[in-house]
């Protein structure tokens, strides 16, 4: 039995299950796969206050900091979450077990949208990507595109081009409206990125007798290109997906705090209406961890 358990180990679930430790709460968080989330993947964080150097490490500092305050990170993942009696709830694991706990704290964020195109299913892994830092490195001096138009298009555009020959972002609008200036700057500066604008991806195929895994990209135009990589960035989807039908969720599978059940608390990129950054995620987290507290406080 836990007072708290929490679900996810990126920046929201980790600041939620140090507010709880240090209030001297049993606290575990079930931090999925991999710790920090989309966090980790951010190999140079620079809009984060207070902290140079990566995501991943910036994940460790928080996981060792809520574990000296006597939190439990466990990397398995939530299959379900029922009411239980007694103001509990039952989170069914990946592991097998049941972790039962007085308030749960979801913080399971948000993962890439996937490219729904012809070819895009079939190639994941054989040159479509979703991951710039994860795959990177395997298309060093060749040719990619980033499909995508917002920050963390350009973001990956901007750490492939270090790698790559050549990288060419695909936006279906008329200029990148949504991501921040600095990075619009940086990629107009970088000769190696070629940004194809008012156009999308249609089709990705294997290139006929291709000895490199070239891929032939067909856009909405007709046009083809020949790349040897698809790099993926247009959007995310809330992971809610283990939640039960009756927690109602928007468009994204978001959710909306006063729609929770007693006890149970969201935190992060599976908050609604909120900036999905990490900044915004330490904030859901401490006022969801705060508000497990007083909660919890209330029950004694």
């Amino acid at each position: 039995m836990y007072d708290i358990v929490i679900l996810g180990s990126g920046p929201a679930g980790l600041t939620a299950a140090l507010y709880a430790a240090r209030a001297n709460k049993k606290t575990i968080v079930l931090g999925g796969d991999r710790l920090g989330g989309q966090m980790a993947g951010i190999a140079d964080l620079e809009n984060y206050p207070g902290w140079q150097g990566s995501g991943a490490k910036l994940a460790e500092f928080m996981k060792n900091q809520a574990e000296t305050f006597g939190a439990t990170v466990k990397f398995v993942g939530a299959k379900s979450v029922e009411s239980a009696p007694e103001n509990q709830f039952v989170v069914r694991a990946t592991d097998g077990k049941e972790y039962v706990g007085r308030a749960v704290i979801v913080a399971t964020g948000a993962s890439p949208r996937k490219l729904e195109i012809e070819g895009a299913r079939e190639l994941m892994g054989r040159g479509v990507s979703y991951c710039a830092t994860c795959d990177g490195f395997f298309y060093s001096g060749r040719t990619v595109i980033v499909l995508g138009g917002g920050n963390s298009a350009l973001n990956d555009a901007l750490y492939l081009a270090d790698l790559a020959k050549t990288v060419k972002i695909v936006y279906r609008k008329s200029d990148f409206f949504r991501a921040e200036a600095v990075l619009r700057e940086r990629v107009a500066a970088r000769e190696n990125i070629e940004c194809l604008f008012n156009t999308d991806l249609k089709k990705i195929e294997p290139k006929p007798d291709s000895q490199d895994g070239e891929l032939i990209v067909t856009t909405t135009d007709d046009k083809q290109i020949i790349v040897d990589g698809v790099f993926v960035a247009i959007g995310h989807e809330a992971n809610t997906d283990y939640l039960s039908e009756d927690i109602k969720r928007d468009a994204m599978g978001r959710l909306a705090p006063d729609a929770l059940p007693a006890g149970m608390f969201v935190a992060g990129d599976v908050h609604s209406d909120i900036k999905m950054q990490i900044a915004t995620a330490v904030g859901t987290g401490c006022a969801a961890g705060m508000d497990a507290i007083a909660y919890l406080n209330k029950l004694q």
